[in-house]
């Protein structure tokens, strides 16, 4: 890694380290706006959800770099939506559930896998294309959105208008990937113009490298010393 490279990935590494091991977790404070407001709190704390859903977000940078233009970015985030609705959506109302750490392991190695994607590892480890994008983008959707699934599940829902919460929730998780999503589109196409490019390119994606591993060991501390 040149030094560049380097001084690059280790601004952004102190930049979001904190932010990353504080990614998404459930407050009381959200618990209470649920308690006390209507439909529109649950698609107020879907959206904050989504905006300190860090892992999340970090994988979608990761997605963006490989788009081209603005009708890829729309399919490729339509498939990623559909992915995620369906299991917040369809596990929540049934009751399916798994440990946050596992799932948020595993998403976390979601965010490793595409910063090894991005740097050609399959080309180079392996001597093979990487995977479809598309197919990929859909199940690592799935994935995420059970653990979004895992989080809401962890909150008192109550009795009444049961779906109607968890959509909204679902409704506010989509307004806050939109709002993330924005200035994370604008900064990669505008930096695409730059001499510079190539050193935030490959710098950002070793950070989701890293950022993924690290993640995925503080999930598995927590499995199995937190409970």
């Amino acid at each position: 890694m040149k030094q560049s490279q380097l001084k690059l990935f280790t601004f952004l590494a102190l930049l979001l380290a904190p932010l990353l091991l504080l990614a998404h977790g459930v407050s009381q404070s959200d618990q209470e706006v649920l308690s006390n407001g209507g439909l529109l709190a649950y698609i107020f704390v879907g959206a904050k959800h989504m905006l300190t859903g860090y892992d999340h977000l970090l994988f979608l940078a990761g997605v963006i770099f490989y788009l081209k233009n603005f009708k890829d970015i729309v399919r490729f985030i339509t498939v990623f939506t559909i992915g995620h609705s369906i299991t917040l959506i369809g596990a929540t109302y049934l009751g399916i559930k798994a440990d946050e750490h596992l799932i948020d392991a595993v998403i976390a190695l979601s965010v490793l896998y595409k910063g090894f994607e991005n740097l050609d590892g399959f080309k180079y480890f392996f001597k093979t294309t990487s995977p479809n994008l598309l197919f990929m983008v859909f199940v690592f959707g799935l994935i995420h959105g059970f653990g979004l699934s895992t989080r809401l599940q962890s909150f008192d829902l109550g009795q009444g208008q049961f779906l109607l919460k968890i959509i909204s929730f679902n409704i506010g998780v989509e307004l806050g990937q939109v709002l993330a999503l924005i200035p994370i589109v604008f900064i990669i196409s505008k930096w695409k113009k730059w001499k510079s490019y190539q050193v935030f390119y490959k710098s950002v994606n070793w950070f989701l490298i890293f950022a993924g591993i690290g993640l995925f060991f503080f999930q598995m501390y927590g499995y199995y010393y937190g409970h």
